[in-house]
């Protein structure tokens, strides 16, 4: 089975250009011009494409002083032809190097590069200045964004420091923990459980106050069922009185020896007295019955002849 790895494809979004800055000084005009191309293309980076500016910026100074051999200075000669009959005009490498001298490195570099819109954009990425400085040292001196881009994701583990005081022998953790990164020491299952009970204790504090605190209809509830309900008062104030009324009987009892009582309990007596009368007078049914069965029985003792005196 045969597997396909996708190619990396370079994107616009992935460039970070940086600065160079070159010095022209005694350095021969087409190595210096080489290497000022690569640079610009982008050929010494591994995202190097054809189709895309994945080169860097380039400053160059000291252009005045850029060195060549042999008779170049006279016999090099550059043309420039203003588009009318008769136009064409021609200046030596020493006349351009003493009127513009940015223009021979400028010249030698764009030869080298593309013919096309991506090399047009490469050659204005190319800075060229006559003297030793340049008002780029801002641009050249900054991080590059993939550098920035680095620190955000991957920021830098703090380390413990470490105690001034040497550990014993014996205290083999203090001296495996020493310059251990911090996020790797974890705190114990004491440390936890101790951290744990803290916060519970924080947060009772926090919540007590809040439930001791009753609205009005709450704290009128409670001051009702602390009273009690009118019947509720009504029934026990009766059954303390009958009790009151008991022992006062009672008291009065042992002290004369005669029942005193109050007119309802001697009401109340009376009538108790007066049924047990009744039901004394009153005969039961079954007497009624076995009287009436008994005078039948005499009754006809009475009618029946005697045969033995017939």
């Amino acid at each position: 089975m045969t597997t396909y790895v996708k190619p990396h494809r370079t994107r616009a979004s992935d460039l970070s250009p940086v600065w160079h800055v070159i010095d022209a000084q005694g350095r021969t005009l087409g190595r210096l011009s080489t290497e000022i191309a690569t640079l610009l293309q982008g050929k010494h980076k591994p995202t190097y494409v054809s189709y895309l500016n994945t080169g860097d910026f380039v400053v160059v100074v000291n252009a005045e002083k850029v060195r060549v051999t042999g008779k170049k200075l006279e016999q090099k000669v550059y043309y420039r032809h203003s588009g009318y009959h008769g136009g064409l005009k021609k200046q030596t490498l020493s006349e351009l190097l003493a009127k513009t001298p940015t223009r021979v490195i400028k010249q030698a570099v764009k030869g080298m590069l593309p013919k096309n819109t991506v090399g047009r954009g490469m050659l204005s990425r190319l800075k060229l200045y006559a003297g030793e400085s340049h008002p780029h040292a801002a641009q050249v001196n900054a991080r590059p964004k993939a550098a920035k881009a680095e620190e955000t994701q991957e920021p830098a583990s703090e380390v413990i420091e470490a105690d001034t005081q040497r550990p014993e022998a014996g205290d083999a953790e203090a001296a495996t923990t020493i310059g251990r990164p911090r996020a790797a020491v974890k705190p114990t299952e004491a440390e936890a459980a101790e951290k744990k009970g803290e916060i519970d204790s924080e947060a009772e504090a926090v919540t007590a106050p809040v439930a001791s605190v009753s609205s009005p209809k709450a704290a009128d509830a409670k001051a009702t069922k602390a009273k009690g309900s009118p019947r509720a008062s009504r029934k026990t104030t009766k059954a303390e009185a009958a009790e009151n009324e008991g022992n006062i009987e009672a008291e009065a009892t042992a002290a004369t020896g005669a029942s005193v009582s109050s007119p309802k309990a001697a009401a109340a007596k009376a009538t108790k007295a007066k049924g047990r009368t009744q039901r004394a007078r009153k005969p039961s049914s079954s007497l009624a019955a076995s009287k009436t069965v008994d005078t039948a029985v005499d009754d006809t003792a009475t009618d029946v002849p005697d045969t033995e005196e017939a």
